[in-house]
């Protein structure tokens, strides 16, 4: 089933993209079947384990579901110093 998802994304991947947002048409059903399918579309090179989703404002773990209407939050490693 075909879901409309915005998804954001920040720094490293915000710089890949070239924009902070787009409104996605998928079939993906979880969180990391869209990144997945974002990483092939986008070139994105950061391993998914070490990087951060959140759907809807809440940080969520990779398997979770999502559905039509979801905002998911992309957020690659953060390094300090």
């Amino acid at each position: 089933m075909v879901k409309s998802i915005k998804v954001s994304y920040f720094a490293l991947f915000r710089e890949k993209v070239g924009k902070s947002s787009e409104l996605i048409e998928t079939d993906a059903s979880t969180a990391i079947e869209l990144f997945k399918e974002l990483e092939g579309k986008h070139g994105f090179n950061q391993p998914f384990g070490h990087c951060k989703v959140a759907i809807n404002d809440e940080l969520a773990e990779w398997e979770s579901d999502i559905q039509s209407g979801d905002n998911v939050l992309f957020f690659p490693p953060v390094s300090g110093g």
